[in-house]
């Protein structure tokens, strides 16, 4: 699982049946020094992940998301998603280790 920061949200004008009931945000995954409290700075275009998400996060929520064949294991027939938001998070508490 990874964590990210809701950027945007996606409209689509057509989608596949079983994706019904849920919407797709745009999630800039956060890096070591954003869990430690600095400022969520814009990553590379190619850094932002599409989501699927039916838990009804918010643009400036933080996100626990899974990608790959974990995205669709939450399905009960094969369904055409490359990441899935599992988790809405409340607060991270980061102490990196000491040097």
């Amino acid at each position: 699982m990874r964590l990210g920061q809701v950027i945007g949200k996606v409209t689509l004008g057509m989608a596949d049946p079983a994706l019904r009931g849920a919407r797709f945000l745009l999630v800039q995954p956060l890096s070591r020094e954003q869990f430690a409290g600095a400022p969520l700075l814009p990553l590379a275009k190619s850094a932002t992940v599409v989501v699927y998400d039916d838990l009804g996060a918010d643009v400036g929520h933080i996100i626990g998301f899974t990608e790959g064949a974990e995205a669709s294991a939450p399905f009960a027939s094969p369904t055409p998603v490359d990441a899935y938001n599992a988790a809405l998070i409340d607060r991270i508490t980061y102490t990196p280790p000491a040097a």
